[in-house]
């Protein structure tokens, strides 16, 4: 919705101010057809050119996010802290061979059922039910489980930012290809050298087009969307930094409630419960 927001006031300043100065609006709307194909064109061949199909997917997943609404709550946060709370009190009473059935299989397990909006989560489950099976196989110290949690954070980070990363290059491109079309109607106008001034001077005014939306589409487009998604990108990384923050204060022998303190802690001020708030969740339920 605010990606759409934003489009419409930028669109809607640049094309009102050039209206109001006295701009001649329909010289953009002959040319914008055949500048908008030169430009997207040649982007798009490019983007599918220079990146693996992975890159690609993740990009159009990445698009989808940026369209939606946020899907790290507050709300999310507390459910998560309270069924790793409840996790992590079963094995604390009952002892670790207690949550094997859990871990094993989350889809059947009342205390992930408990909670719909983190057992819908595939890649969330399956990041909390990995290491809880190294926590129960007991081979492992937390230094250990430590080091493996931060590989695997790093190659989900280095994996979601090459979409980022694919989308900032397509930025830096527009332009370029702006530029390109723009050559491309001063070639055509060099052709037409005869024709009246006022014909040469609206076919100049077509070329110019290209460089002008070139720019417009990489720093009013396709860069608050790398923005956007780099950010989104950020509070994912955020819940994962979370769960391993409580199950490593579990291994170092803290208490649940206190290790759920520590994940808390790590979230963004934005999205964390106060501590009273996060303690009546989990009590409810």
């Amino acid at each position: 919705m605010f990606v759409i927001v934003g489009w419409l006031v930028a669109i809607g300043c640049i094309f009102g101010v050039f209206i109001i100065h006295g701009g001649n609006i329909g010289v953009i709307l002959k040319a914008l057809p055949f500048e908008m194909v030169t430009i997207f064109g040649a982007a798009i061949g490019a983007f599918i050119a220079g990146n693996l199909m992975k890159v690609l997917k993740g990009v159009g997943r990445g698009l989808g996010a940026c369209f939606k609404g946020a899907k790290y709550t507050k709300e999310r946060f507390m459910d998560l802290l309270a069924l790793l709370y409840d996790i992590l009190q079963k094995a604390r009473k009952e002892g670790l061979m207690a949550i094997e059935g859990d871990v094993e299989n989350p889809e059947a397990s009342p205390l992930f059922q408990k909670y719909p909006t983190i057992a819908s989560d595939h890649h969330t489950v399956e990041f909390i039910t990995d290491y809880l099976r190294l926590m129960v196989s007991g081979n492992l110290n937390a230094h250990e489980i430590e080091s493996i949690m931060d590989a695997e954070l790093e190659t989900h980070h280095a994996e979601q930012h090459a979409a980022v990363a694919a989308l900032q290059r397509l930025a830096g491109a527009l332009p370029a290809f702006g530029i390109v079309a723009a050559v491309l109607g001063v070639v055509n106008t060099m052709g037409s050298v005869g024709q009246p001034p006022a014909v040469l001077g609206g076919m100049i005014g077509s070329a110019l087009v290209g460089t002008f939306l070139g720019i417009l589409l990489a720093y009013g487009f396709a860069e608050p969307l790398a923005s956007l998604l780099e950010q989104k990108l950020e509070e994912a990384s955020k819940e994962l930094q979370c769960i391993k923050t409580v199950l490593l204060a579990s291994m170092q022998g803290y208490a649940p409630m206190t290790a759920i303190e520590f994940g808390r802690k790590v979230l963004f001020s934005t999205e964390r419960p106060a501590f009273n708030e996060l303690e009546a969740h989990v009590k409810k339920k």
